[in-house]
């Protein structure tokens, strides 16, 4: 399954399939516009099938509601939302049109700024998750970070059912939904549900 858009200069792309037997995938995306960014965030819902997407589809709801809040109160907001849930990993990105980036994740959602060196594509910051599991346990203070990608420059997400490394399979030159599709397709398990998701920074819109 694949899912694809724009939001100002952001060119995004995701791709995601169930775990092996099942017909539901319990990872979710959502990329949405707020003032003069996108917010971008990737869901894994605890284990696989119907109460993981259960859990994935009610903190992309409550997500979408509140898209323009600052970041921790996101997180917080899908916190009480999932109680009820077998709970989920959550990253968010904040990403600019003018470049900057502000992150925050709980569980294991990874994330990276990848871009162009001399040697190939590379890494230029992580992501990093703190421990716990949305709905269930959170750390009751929660820390956005910020960086900041150049035109061209890609940000990678990927649920556990993508194995590391997965900037190896990527292609700047590439479209993000090629891209999304090959890191899929060379990285995701069997085991488990998987989602990639690719936004690359176009540069900013004059």
């Amino acid at each position: 399954m694949r899912e694809e858009g724009r939001v100002g200069p952001i060119e995004w792309a995701a791709a995601w399939r169930p775990r092996a037997g099942e017909s539901v995938c319990g990872d979710r995306v959502l990329v949405t516009g707020a003032e003069r960014a996108a917010l971008i965030a990737v869901v894994d819902g605890l284990g696989h099938g119907a109460p993981a997407a259960t859990a994935a589809a009610r903190a992309v709801e409550v997500l979408a509601a509140r898209h323009t809040g600052p970041l921790v109160e996101l997180m917080r907001a899908s916190h009480r939302a999932l109680v009820d849930t077998h709970g989920a990993a959550i990253s968010l990105a904040c990403l600019g049109f003018d470049g900057g980036l502000a992150w925050i994740g709980v569980g294991n959602v990874a994330a990276a700024v990848v871009g162009a060196a001399p040697g190939g594509p590379s890494v230029r910051a992580r992501i990093l998750q703190s421990g716990g599991i949305v709905g269930y346990r959170m750390a009751s203070r929660l820390e956005p970070r910020t960086s900041s990608m150049r035109p061209g420059d890609l940000l990678v997400m990927a649920t556990d059912g993508v194995g590391e490394p997965f900037v190896d399979a990527v292609e700047l030159a590439r479209p993000a939904t090629e891209i999304a599709d090959a890191i899929l397709a060379g990285h995701g398990t069997d085991t488990d549900d998987a989602l990639v998701l690719v936004a690359r920074h176009r540069g900013t819109p004059r």
